[in-house]
């Protein structure tokens, strides 16, 4: 997959109506392992984006010049497959562009799951619950 599909597809995500079903951030425990700053590169566009998750529930993220805020909602164990599902809804945005050149819109929301290594140092970023579906994989770069 080119460092461009990676890039389009870790910025939007998948988007899902979640409005109807109600929305309740999750705070997390210091120790969960999503906790922290992870990073991943591409060095095609000569970019990067970054996401640093926070115990109150809220992610701050960069992707180019777009600055972003979201609340998350993220489960306190893995699935019984080893999946954390992943529901992030952006709550603030600068409104500039991304490492693929688009912009998230406020409100949107996107449903991922996340498969931890056994390192803790890295998590693949998937569509499903599946590992075929996997599309990123990002680093720690601090807890």
């Amino acid at each position: 997959m080119t460092t461009r599909v990676v890039a389009a597809l870790v910025s939007a995500s998948f988007s899902v109506s979640v409005f109807a079903q109600g929305f309740e951030r999750t705070p997390l425990p210091e120790t969960h392992p999503l906790v922290g700053t992870w990073r991943i590169d591409l060095p095609d566009q000569k970019c990067f984006e970054e996401y640093v998750v926070h115990t109150d529930g809220t992610k701050s993220s960069q992707s180019a010049d777009e600055r972003n805020e979201s609340e998350v909602m993220i489960s306190l164990v893995p699935s019984t497959s080893g999946f954390y599902k992943w529901t992030d809804r952006i709550i603030k945005n600068n409104g500039k562009a991304d490492c693929s050149g688009s912009n998230t819109a406020l409100g949107h929301v996107a449903v991922n799951f996340v498969r931890v290594h056994p390192s803790g140092k890295r998590f693949l970023l998937c569509e499903a619950e599946d590992m075929k579906s996997c599309y990123a994989e990002f680093y720690r770069k601090s807890k």
